[in-house]
Parts: C-alpha cells; structure tokens; sequence
C-alpha cells in the first residue's frame, strides 16, 4: 500500500481563508469607525461656509445632553442617543435647545413585554449666551446617583453653561418655542423690495428655513 502524505499548511498560515477575509473586514471597518467618530464628534451648526467659521466657539456636550436645535437650526438624530458631542458655534448670540436624558436599570425580574430600564427625560431648556470666537464651554448640572435622584433631577431639571475654567456664563430655562429667535441669515434680493418676484423669492428662502413653531405662526398670522 502506498504511503499518503498530507501536505502540512505552513507555519502561521493555518487560518482558514474566509476566516482570513473576516478579519481584514473587521480591522478596515475598525479604522474607517475611528475616523468617522472623530468627524461626528464635532458638529457644526451652521449651513454654508460663513467667514467667522474659522473662530467658531465649541460647545461640549455630554451623552445625558442631547442637543435638539441651536439658533433655530434643527440637529441631526443620531442613531446611539448617549453619543457625546462637540458643537461648533459661530461667534456671537447663541440659542441652544437641549434636553436631559438618564437611564437607570431596573431591579428584580422583569417581564418578557417589559422595559429592562426606566427612563427619565426633562422638559425641553434652553439656554442663551455669546459665544467668543475660540472660547470652550460646556454643560454643568447636577448628576444624580439614585433612580430618585434621577427622577427628582429631571422634574425640575436645570443646567449652566460655563467656560472651559468653570466660568458661568448662562442658566438654562423651560424652552418656550414663541421666544425663540432664529439666527438664519435672509437672503438678499437681487431687486429692490418692492419688486414682487424678489419679495417672493425671500419669502421661499425664509419659509424653507423656518421651524415647524415658526411655520405655524405665521400661517395663524396670516389667515387671522
């Protein structure tokens, strides 16, 4: 009977291909998350490319704060709600509209039809300040260490700006939308004012760039 040798893989070569494959993918996706995370970290608020981008002041947010509009501007939903965020602000008056969010485990057993946490959310803040250009600022509360706490905190939830040393620089207050004043520019027309097709065009450019309290608003002015 003739002998049959099996060929050994080579040293360090065991892996199976696919196996191989799998992890290439792994470790490309791995490098490509890192360096998205670090864009997505940063988040202007602002459309265009406005010259005073350059001396954009940063707001540092945490996870339990999540950011809803700035300066009338709606912020992107991002898919993982307690993702911490750096918001760029252009310089000058600043509106940021923000909510706290905390998340406590629940004990003992829980049912299959259950949820496995409680969760508490404040009424939406708001808080208004100048941002100078290249100035850090950051939110500071009161972080609570109990589920009662944490349900205590949220029914009268307050928070402060402060700068990068500790400074305060503005107290949070209830958002009411009817107060809310949006920075996004009007567009200039090419015609004078009066000129009808320009008053229209400003009208469009405004219309697309209002909330939907500022939309509303209006139409209950304009059909009073």
């Amino acid at each position: 009977m003739n002998n049959v040798h099996m060929a050994s893989a080579p040293q360090g070569h065991g892996r199976s291909p696919l196996r191989f494959v799998q992890t290439l993918v792994v470790s490309v996706l791995l490098v490509v998350l890192s360096g998205c995370a670090s864009s997505l970290s940063r988040v202007e608020t602002w459309e265009g490319d406005p010259a005073s981008a350059a001396d954009a002041a940063t707001l540092e947010a945490p996870g339990a704060i999540q950011v809803a509009r700035v300066n009338g501007r709606t912020m992107s939903n991002f898919l993982v709600d307690d993702l911490a965020l750096d918001y760029a602000l252009l310089p000058g008056e600043a509106e940021v509209v923000f909510s706290y969010k905390t998340i406590w485990a629940k004990s003992g057993v829980v049912e299959n039809d259950e949820a496995k946490v409680h969760v508490y959310t404040s009424k939406p803040q708001v808080v208004r300040f100048k941002a100078e250009p290249g100035q850090v600022y950051r939110f500071q509360f009161e972080k609570p260490t109990t589920k009662a706490e944490a349900e205590r905190v949220t029914e009268s939830f307050q928070a402060s700006v402060v700068t990068a040393g500790g400074q305060p620089v503005a107290e949070s207050a209830e958002w009411q939308p009817s107060e809310s004043v949006s920075r996004t520019p009007i567009p200039q027309a090419d015609a004078v004012v009066g000129d009808q097709g320009s008053a229209l065009e400003t009208l469009k450019s405004v219309w697309a760039t209002a909330s939907e309290e500022e939309k509303k608003a209006f139409l209950r002015w304009a059909f009073e």
